[in-house]
């Protein structure tokens, strides 16, 4: 896909950016981020596939506090794309950045794969989960309740606490409801399989896809089925997932304002992810000498 970004830019440096009204510093953040954003597509083993222009106006709406209310951020793709990794790593690299600064409650994790629905009964029944995926679609959105997600994640961003629920990935396919506490934060962030689906999709602000080649899509597979114990049904568990990723999943690309490398090296996530919040740094907790 081509990148979408395409304007280019004389330098980041404050002195090339002249304030000039109320709305200045919103005009400044988005004139850094454009740089910033720019400057990693144009690197070797861009961290980006593509990027829509929009969505860098919308995070400076943010950045500049003229959207004052939490920001929800969904992260989907295949499985074993490395969606959750790269979210991990966001959230990670956040974290670290919120304690320097003693700020509370900057970032609330939901993970999509905890909304499956509990089919502990039919794992008994089949003898084994690896028996149950033999005859339980677990790769269509049907097998979530993402509606409930939905309303979670509204609540969220309309300043209530939520208790979510806990899905047992370990082949009991239990679901335990109302376990984990997670309270209104900065920004809330979901990945899964099924996140940018239409179920659940506007209820996020960013939409981000994470591609990945069928090669290392499928190492990655392989190892974790042997971790989930899949046992000889890995291989149907498999083509089934790619099958209905092309029905369920693919489409849902197009939805997003991101599109992310799953195979790009995990440091440059987290160095570009510093560059973001090295201009939060600058804004918000060093005052920036108006030209």
């Amino acid at each position: 896909m081509q990148n979408t970004i395409t304007k280019t830019y004389n330098g980041s440096n404050r002195n090339n950016f002249k304030y000039s009204n109320e709305s200045s510093l919103l005009d400044y953040i988005e004139f850094r981020l454009n740089k910033i954003f720019e400057d990693e597509i144009n690197s070797q083993n861009s961290i980006f596939v593509k990027v829509k222009h929009s969505v860098i106006h919308k995070i400076a709406l943010f950045l500049s506090n003229n959207i004052t209310r939490s920001c929800a951020v969904g992260i989907a793709g295949e499985t074993a794309s490395g969606k959750s990794t790269i979210a991990l790593d966001i959230i990670n690299t956040i974290e670290a950045f919120a304690n320097e600064y003693c700020i509370k409650n900057v970032i609330t994790r939901i993970n999509t794969d905890d909304y499956y629905y509990d089919r502990s009964e039919m794992v008994k029944q089949a003898g084994s989960f690896a028996e149950f995926a033999k005859h339980y679609d677990l790769d269509v959105p049907e097998a979530l309740e993402l509606e409930l997600m939905k309303r979670h994640i509204k609540s969220l961003l309309f300043g209530n606490k939520v208790y979510l629920p806990e899905y047992d990935m370990s082949g009991t396919a239990i679901r335990h409801d109302n376990v984990k506490l997670a309270v209104p934060s900065k920004i809330i962030i979901s990945e899964g399989l099924f996140t940018l689906t239409d179920k659940v999709v506007d209820a996020f602000d960013i939409k981000i896809y994470v591609d990945v080649s069928a090669e290392a899509q499928k190492d990655r597979f392989y190892k974790r089925a042997v971790e989930r114990g899949l046992g000889d049904s890995a291989d149907e568990v498999y083509e089934n997932a790619s099958n209905k990723a092309k029905t369920h999943i693919h489409p849902t690309a197009i939805k997003a304002d991101i599109i992310l490398s799953g195979e790009a090296d995990r440091e440059a996530y987290r160095k570009f992810i510093n560059k973001i919040l090295l201009l939060v740094e600058e804004v918000h907790f060093k005052a920036p000498v108006l030209c």
